[in-house]
């Protein structure tokens, strides 16, 4: 079964960046959408962004014009480049393929002066 595994996550100042990667164990080229999702603390998960295979994005109200989703399907993986960060995207980020229902660990990244 697919696996899916985040990096990139940790400690950020307001303002910041960072960029999160989600490795995934076999190919995704024929897996039309791959999505990012967050939980923050005391919190249920929410939606961050989405990308089709035919190049389509969708983003969370939250996070358009600061977060950009992006696919290499030739090196099978998701990323989430993440700019301007705010203390309010303090979260535990996971990557998802929503037609499997499958999910990474997640990776934290924490914003914080």
């Amino acid at each position: 079964q697919m696996r899916l595994v985040e990096s990139g996550g940790g400690l950020v100042q307001p303002g910041g960046s960072l960029r999160l990667s989600c490795a995934a164990s076999g190919s995704i080229r024929s897996i039309v959408s791959l999505s990012w999702y967050r939980q923050a603390p005391g919190k249920q998960r929410e939606f961050v962004a989405v990308t089709a295979n035919k190049g389509g994005r969708l983003y969370a109200e939250s996070v358009r014009g600061r977060f950009t989703i992006s696919r290499d399907d030739a090196e099978n993986k998701l990323y989430l480049e993440m700019n301007n960060l705010k203390p309010e995207d303090t979260a535990v980020y996971y990557c998802n393929i929503p037609s499997m229902g499958i999910w990474g660990q997640g990776t934290q990244v924490t914003v914080s002066s």
